[in-house]
């Protein structure tokens, strides 16, 4: 009965890795929210670390909660989500440079 049990626990993640990931979120949720509200930083500096900690709070959900990992079981999702998020940022960034070039070029001064 434990044999199957362990199986289990290894492709649906421990307690601890839970508890782990719930403590890291926390954490990249409360570094963003005090350098907002302290009020302290620019705007640059602000956008920066809600950027970086936006990115390793999507990391933390990933592997720790969605368990995605580059095993050879599970290398075409890792595959296939790396590739969606390399269109996603090359449709988006794409889009923004589009939008910012055609403001300076259509402003009439």
């Amino acid at each position: 009965m434990s044999g199957s049990h362990t199986s289990h626990d290894n492709s649906h993640g421990s307690v601890k890795s839970y508890v782990t990931g719930l403590i890291l979120s926390i954490v990249l949720t409360v570094i963003p929210f005090g350098v907002v509200m302290s009020g302290d930083f620019s705007t640059g500096a602000m956008v920066g670390v809600i950027t970086v900690t936006a990115v390793l709070q999507v990391l933390v959900q990933l592997v720790l909660f969605m368990h995605m990992s580059s095993k050879t079981d599970e290398g075409w999702n890792l595959t296939s989500f790396v590739f969606a998020v390399a269109i996603l940022v090359l449709v988006i960034g794409g889009s923004l440079w589009i939008m910012h070039h055609l403001n300076l070029n259509m402003m009439i001064g």
